[in-house]
């Protein structure tokens, strides 16, 4: 069986419901998936496997294919075993995503009576961390970041125990042989120990309007006290993210919705095993600090995902800022002493704990478009599940992806496996990310591409990395074809469709940038036959940030010969007040000085946004669009 079916309980699972049904042989992990020997009466076997795909399938399990062979019987055979896993052969299996903390683990964390009572790296098979702790497969504890734990002999015991629900679950540990927490200042000395200890005091801190650098399940968090403008102020001051909205978390739905309107395909999401962020509508007289959104009708929620959060909250806290701990756009920061260089001036105190995070994983970000679900950011909870195509491709790919909010793909027979988001290459430590985060998803699936796919931008860093690459076919795509194409691919069409695609930039066929192109369009090829009509853009990188220059060419590009700067003095110094910088955009689109010809509805956006008084300057990506897309 291949599939999803490492790291899930998987083999446990099998093991209850062969034994059930009297059934001998075995099972093992391999890099293929699940092998599964059975000998018995055939309609016990008929009924193990109809169980097994529906009925009985552990809850984070997904089967992609189950092949049948007929065997000759074993008469020595007289129990059902679980073999040690098989390292050999070319890897085909899924790596699993890292999931929210589950109910049973919650209630075992609450229950006094429980040898894990209030451990906040309670884990079971249905739950917990998978993808960010795991070095190679097969999925086994020497091959994750648990391998320096030596289970105790309780851990041990359930390990062991076919019966219990952490059978074969790879980073079970308890208070006594697990991974521990602790409180420590900026120089890295220890403030506190022992997990109520240091869970108490890093309430308190946050209570009184402190900013703590939080590791948890894929990296560092930032978080301050939500409702503490002063602190949120202050946290954009250090972060040096002065207008990005925030995210948050909170402890419950009931919480949630005191801030935030949330229909039930959005309370499905926020409590789902991925536990994303979830864009959801402002509630009118919420006190959160104004300065966690400013500008936008929607905040950013999350649930607490482990049991460390859990038991912070439980300290009597109502709701978080939770921001990726990095400064500006930088990668996410997941290991103890980089936290404590490039944080020290940042965060006030760092709530630390000792369970490596060999990949750092940012949170997810969804948001509803009526009942259907849109995936914004996708990273943990969703990170490296792959999406799967109807046919299998001969040749293993590697797809580069783009600059900003860069993800890359990897093909390898009907798998497109996508990495977490990457970020904005231009960042040089971003860029670097990158590299390695393709070495090492290549590593960990054993793909070596013979074909690398990127962007048609020849400046595009992603595009210069896919030419580096040696011995390699590089095949150039159209920036808005991929768009659509991706569509496609995630719905398992093949095309022809009708495509309109809305965008910022792209490098058009004809040498224009694009960003508003009407296509006819299929996984092979395109057919543009309709676009915004082109108009003139000044500045290179700046036009994506300053609105009057989209404004500018958009209005000289409508009056032509009769358009004339000073009779719009009254629109553009509004937005510009420096009149010599309106001046000398307007002689630059006359000379075609640093100008090119543009489709881009996303600069017009710009345009009218600044047009309405919302702004001028966009200090990150979108923020414009989404200023008006609140009205």
């Amino acid at each position: 069986m291949t599939g999803r079916v490492q790291g899930v309980g998987f083999r446990p699972t099998v093991h209850r419901l062969a034994v059930s049904l009297q059934l001998t042989g075995f099972v093992w992990n391999d890099t293929r998936g699940v092998t599964i020997e059975l000998q018995g009466q055939a309609g016990r076997i008929d009924e193990f496997l109809t169980r097994l795909t529906s009925t009985d399938r552990p809850p984070l399990a997904r089967i992609e294919s189950c092949r049948v062979q007929t065997l000759p019987t074993d008469e020595s055979e007289r129990d059902f075993v679980i073999q040690a896993s098989r390292s050999d052969g070319a890897v085909h299996s899924e790596v699993s995503a890292d999931t929210a903390v589950c109910e049973d683990c919650r209630r075992e964390m609450k229950d006094r009576r429980d040898f894990r009572y209030r451990y906040p790296f309670i884990n079971c098979t249905n739950c917990g961390p998978r993808y960010s702790i795991i070095k190679t497969i097969p999925y086994d504890r020497p091959n994750t970041t648990m391998s320096v734990f030596p289970m105790c002999q309780r851990c041990a015991g359930q390990y062991r125990d076919v019966t219990d629900r952490r059978f074969h679950a790879q980073p079970v540990a308890c208070p006594a042989c697990g991974p521990k927490v602790w409180l420590a200042d900026r120089a890295g000395e220890t403030l506190t120990t022992g997990s109520d200890e240091t869970i108490g005091e890093t309430a308190r801190m946050l209570r009184q309007g402190r900013i703590l650098a939080i590791k948890g399940l894929g990296g560092f968090h930032l978080a301050c006290d939500a409702f503490n403008h002063d602190a949120v102020l202050e946290l954009r001051r250090r972060k040096r993210r002065d207008h990005k909205p925030f995210a948050l978390m909170a402890a419950s739905v009931v919480e949630v919705r005191k801030h935030a309107v949330v229909d039930s395909a959005a309370e499905r999401a926020l409590t789902s095993p991925e536990s994303p962020i979830v864009l959801l509508p402002r509630r009118e007289g919420s006190p959160i600090a104004p300065a966690v959104a400013q500008g936008v009708d929607s905040l950013g929620f999350m649930l607490c995902y482990t049991p460390l959060h859990h038991l912070l909250f439980a300290e009597g806290l109502d709701v978080l800022v939770m921001t990726s701990a990095n400064l500006s756009d930088e990668p996410l920061i997941c290991r103890n002493d980089l936290a404590l260089e490039r944080l020290g001036d940042v965060a006030d105190a760092f709530l630390m704990h000792d369970r490596e995070i060999y990949r750092q994983v940012d949170d997810s970000i969804v948001y509803f478009v009526g009942d259907e679900r849109v995936v914004l950011r996708r990273a943990r909870g969703y990170v490296p599940t792959p999406i799967l195509m109807e046919d299998a491709s001969s040749l293993e790919i590697l797809a580069a992806g783009a600059d900003m909010k860069n993800t890359f793909c990897l093909v390898k027979g009907n798998q497109l496996i996508l990495s977490e988001h990457i970020g904005d290459l231009e960042d040089a430590e971003v860029y670097h990310h990158y590299r390695d985060s393709i070495r090492h998803l290549a590593g960990l699936f054993e793909v070596t591409p013979s074909v690398v796919a990127c962007d048609l931008h020849p400046g595009y860093f992603s595009t210069q990395y896919a030419k580096s690459r040696p011995g390699v076919r590089v095949i150039e795509v159209q920036h808005h074809w991929a768009h659509i194409a991706s569509v496609l691919a995630e719905h398992g069409l093949a095309g022809p469709v009708i495509g309109i695609e809305c965008d910022g930039t792209g490098y058009g066929t004809d040498g224009a940038i694009w960003g508003c192109e009407c296509m006819v369009a299929s996984l092979t090829q395109f057919r543009r036959f309709g676009h915004l009509a082109y108009y003139p853009l000044a500045g290179g990188d700046k036009a994506s940030k300053e609105a009057v220059r989209p404004l500018l060419g958009l209005l000289k590009q409508a009056y032509g010969a009769d358009f004339r700067l000073d009779e719009f003095a009254w629109l553009l110094e509004r937005i510009e007040p420096d009149t010599d910088k309106l001046r000398l955009i307007d002689q630059q689109i006359d000379k075609r000085l640093n100008v090119v010809s543009t489709s881009s509805l996303g600069r017009v956006f710009d345009a009218v946004a600044a047009m309405l008084g919302l702004g001028g300057f966009n200090h990150f990506d979108a923020q414009l669009p989404m200023a008006l897309e609140s009205l």
